[in-house]
């Protein structure tokens, strides 16, 4: 499904003074008391934080984020509750959703719950389509908003609920939000003995969600509202269970980011790697350019990109600021992509014109623009992504360790893995046991295959050139077309990098004067004049392999059993799995932009939250996909 850029929501009052939709001709919280009215009505009629208490984890499903009081006044009860559940997941659907300059406007009526809205306004994002996944409380707490229609978004959400917040406008102005097929769709991602809660109490929907097997009642409303509706599933919350350890063998920016996100969730987890240290194989070069992947139907690889980019750049805010993560080295310089071409000029300009997306994501510049941004001529016009940048990904990988509590194991060889009555076992070169662990992640790049031959990953040999960075001290964005420049000032260390040639199974270690060559080039077809006198014999240099997957896309999930055939019928979901055996690979040459969200994925998967990407882009990722097709075709 192409998705774009959102129409933002029109902020207005009406006589009272309430915060008001003239395109739905309703209220967005009642003029008795907005504050009041979110804790008598949702967080009462769920019945917390009493409900929560005794949990591990929790998780609200809410339609209708709109100003974001309910998921402000629920953070608040679970800061103040003393018994609250280790993490929080609130996840709200939101079809217009405000500027973060309405939000604050709106929020300055609300001064006790000052500091969690600034927090909020802190990591709104931009109007797009989609899934956000936002962090709060040292991810202790975590907001996923649904930009777009409930109907599809709610379709893609993989999760369960225990508890509902129906808070859309009123089903006579807003009648999608309350459809039958939509509360039957949240009634599936209802845990047994789940609540819900509602100021509604129209016929129509409490129909409806009774047919859907809710067990429904009135209790008295708020303010004038004489009534509201609470609702309980049949049926106990499943406990949790199972032993929380991981082994993850690989330590570049794939096992790094798994191993925060899971340590951050309380897991036991065992990192190696073959090398001295964390990041010194294909995560090692000096710098990376980190941008998302635009098209113009908007397919999947860039849903799937852009989604990651917004998390990662969030991530990185959020690390960057963080004195507890020392040496992190990046920088939102902003990222030019010039056209390579006439036609991928016009094709850059129509797809920034199709797509609507906000200009703080991307926008398209003349070549003239591009020159004065640049500081010097540039071939043709191109994107300029201005949240874009370049960041050193072994300082990130470094950071995403600090003060973890993850167990790093280096110079360590994994020569074997497999299974046990505990989960999985991994040996060294003489067959001794290195760790036992219930939960084992691949995050080791093309040395995967030495454990599963099949695995659809090809080597890329990738060369970068080291270039006086005196010479393009001028140039503050990192720039790319074939090649990319990330220029001396900004990397900080006198050294401009160009790069990176792109070598299909290609093993050579050595630099090559051929490779130097070809950078030159593209840097010459990209910034005309800027490779004159530039000698490639004796350049310094790095070489480095990256690891991709045929169609592009990350192997991100738990890996497929090694079946022979299936049912005609059988649905990729439902295929046969390895337990307890997952992977992370095939990142190529973007691992700064798809690993940070994809772990984030891959530990929702093993904790059972609700996962930060819709169903569509999950299927796209799972390690089971090339499997699955080859199979149908017989």
């Amino acid at each position: 499904m192409k998705r774009g850029g959102l129409p933002l929501a029109r902020l207005a009052y009406n006589d009272q003074g309430v915060p008001y939709s003239a395109e739905y001709d309703d209220v967005y919280h009642s003029a008795d008391g907005a504050i009041a009215q979110a804790q008598r009505v949702f967080l009462a009629g769920n019945d917390l934080p009493d409900a929560w208490r005794g949990r591990d984890a929790f998780t609200i499903v809410e339609t209708g984020f709109g100003l974001g009081l309910n998921f402000l006044c629920t953070w608040q009860a679970w800061r103040d509750d003393e018994r609250r559940p280790r993490r929080l997941h609130f996840v709200s659907v939101e079809h217009r959703p405000f500027s973060r300059q309405d939000l604050e406007r709106l929020h300055a009526t609300w001064p006790a719950l000052a500091p969690l809205a600034a927090e909020l306004r802190r990591l709104w994002p931009p109007a797009i389509a989609g899934y956000h996944r936002l962090h709060f409380e040292d991810s202790r707490l975590s907001l996923t908003l649904l930009f777009g229609a409930a109907q599809d978004m709610l379709a893609g959400l993989l999760g369960r609920a225990d508890a509902l917040y129906l808070d859309g406008f009123a089903p006579a102005k807003n009648p999608e939000l309350w459809a039958p097929a939509l509360l039957r769709r949240l009634t599936e991602l209802a845990q047994p003995g789940a609540t819900l809660a509602t100021w509604s109490v129209a016929s129509e929907p409490r129909q409806a969600l009774a047919a859907a097997g809710w067990r429904l009642a009135k209790r008295p409303g708020f303010g004038q509202k004489r009534e509201m509706l609470v609702g309980r599933l049949p049926g106990v919350v499943p406990a949790a269970s199972g032993e929380r350890s991981v082994i993850i063998v690989g330590a570049g920016i794939a096992g790094t980011s798994l191993a925060g996100r899971l340590a951050e969730r309380g897991w036991t987890v065992d990192l190696i790697d073959r090398q001295l240290g964390p990041a010194l194989e294909g995560s090692g070069n000096p710098a990376a350019i980190f941008l998302p992947l635009p098209a113009k139907d908007d397919n999947l690889v860039a849903r799937i990109s852009r989604a990651c980019f917004l998390y990662a750049g969030q991530g990185l805010d959020q690390l960057g600021s963080s004195t507890a993560a020392p040496g992190l080295r990046w920088k939102p310089s902003g990222v030019v992509q010039i056209a390579r071409n006439d036609a991928h000029e016009a094709l850059q300009r129509a797809t920034v014109a199709g797509l609507g997306l906000p200009s703080s994501f991307i926008d398209f510049l003349e070549r003239e623009q591009l020159g004065a941004l640049l500081g010097r001529s540039a071939a043709r016009g191109g994107w300029h992504f201005p949240g874009g940048g370049w960041i050193a990904p072994a300082s990130l990988c470094r950071a995403l360790l600090h003060g973890s509590g993850v167990r790093e194991r280096y110079a360590t060889t994994v020569a074997s893995i497999e299974p046990s009555h505990r989960g999985w076992i991994a040996r060294d070169p003489a067959g001794r046991v290195l760790g036992e662990a219930a939960q084992l992640i691949l995050a080791n790049a093309q040395d995967a295959l030495r454990f599963l031959p099949d695995l659809p990953l090809q080597s890329v040999r990738g060369q970068i050139s080291c270039l006086p960075g005196r010479a393009f001290a001028g140039i503050e964005p990192a720039v790319c077309c074939k090649s990319y420049l990330i220029s001396g000032a900004s990397s900080a260390d006198g050294v401009a990098y160009l790069g990176a040639t792109f070598d299909i199974d290609d093993t050579d270690t050595r630099l090559r004067t051929a490779s130097h060559e070809e950078n030159l080039a593209g840097l010459e077809a990209m910034l005309p004049g800027s490779a004159r006198g530039i000698a490639a014999a004796g350049l310094p240099g790095k070489v480095g392999f990256r690891s991709m997957s045929p169609d592009r896309l990350p192997l991100a999930g738990q890996l497929p059993a090694p079946v022979a055939a299936i049912a005609s019928d059988l649905k990729l979901a439902a295929m046969e799995r390895q337990p307890g055996l997952h992977c992370l690979l095939g990142l190529g040459a973007r691992g700064t932009v798809w690993a940070p969200l994809l772990a984030e994925l891959l530990a929702a998967q093993l904790e059972g939250e609700p996962l930060p990407l819709e169903r569509e882009l999950v299927a796209a990722l799972d390690p089971a996909r090339f499997l699955f097709r080859r199979l149908r075709r017989g």
